[in-house]
């Protein structure tokens, strides 16, 4: 049983990965167009939130599913704005058309194809890790939160930005829900012309658990929640999390 659960999580992560393959030139023109750019606002906030909880001179960055390299740039430009000297930061994604965008994209960049619950790096090596909507794609999660804790330095911290599961419902998250629903399809499926991957992505962000349940697992892992936030009526959540 144990044998045949395995196989499926691996045949399920790669049709993930090969959705990701799919769709991965026209992602960031959709990325911004469903998310109006606000999802821009997001990850600077998370990168600067990250920043004032480090205390080293010389930091190392692993953005774990880091996909085309937009949270890699957030973290170069955050960087620079918090006169924080960045040493490496590490792009680590298993779509190989994803991480070909984030090489044009970053030329300078560091990367590495590889999934999130089998991370090629070195033990108590990165100052933060972080991965930005890319936790709900990762079908064994508990294993990535293992391998998260393991390359983090001690007092290092995880950073996630998600879609989570709203924990309460009232008008304005029913009114996010219909839009994640039945009009995020439409756009994303328009301007990728996969239909099939923009279903996936909404009723990944419905499978997904809530932010509460995210903070206890990430607990029983040895990461301790020190910031989290919510937004755009709990549809979206910053977690930073510290060993």
């Amino acid at each position: 049983m144990a044998n045949n659960q395995i196989t499926d999580d691996e045949t399920r992560q790669e049709e993930i990965i090969n959705m990701f393959n799919n769709i991965a030139t026209t992602y960031d023109t959709a990325n911004r167009v469903i998310s109006m750019g606000v999802d821009v606002t997001w990850r600077k906030e998370a990168c600067k939130e990250a920043f004032k909880n480090v205390k080293s001179k010389q930091i190392n960055i692993a953005d774990i599913a880091c996909g085309t390299g937009d949270m890699m740039l957030h973290w170069e430009n955050e960087g620079k704005e918090s006169n924080r000297e960045i040493k490496s930061i590490i792009g680590v994604d298993p779509s190989e058309c994803m991480l070909n965008v984030a090489m044009e994209k970053i030329p300078h960049g560091i990367f590495k194809i590889a999934q999130a619950s089998k991370i090629p790096l070195e033990s108590c090596s990165q100052d933060i890790v972080s991965i930005a909507y890319g936790l709900r794609n990762v079908v064994q999660r508990k294993d990535a939160l293992k391998e998260f804790y393991r390359i983090l330095r001690p007092n290092g911290v995880l950073v996630i930005l998600e879609f989570t599961a709203p924990s309460t419902n009232n008008l304005l998250s029913s009114l996010m829900q219909f839009y994640t629903k039945a009009i995020l399809p439409i756009i994303g499926g328009a301007i990728s012309r996969n239909f099939k991957a923009y279903k996936y992505l909404p009723n990944s962000i419905n499978n997904f658990i809530t932010r509460e349940s995210l903070e206890a697992e990430l607990l029983l892992h040895g990461m301790k929640t020190i910031f989290s936030k919510n937004y755009s009526a709990n549809v979206s959540s910053l977690i930073i999390a510290q060993k």
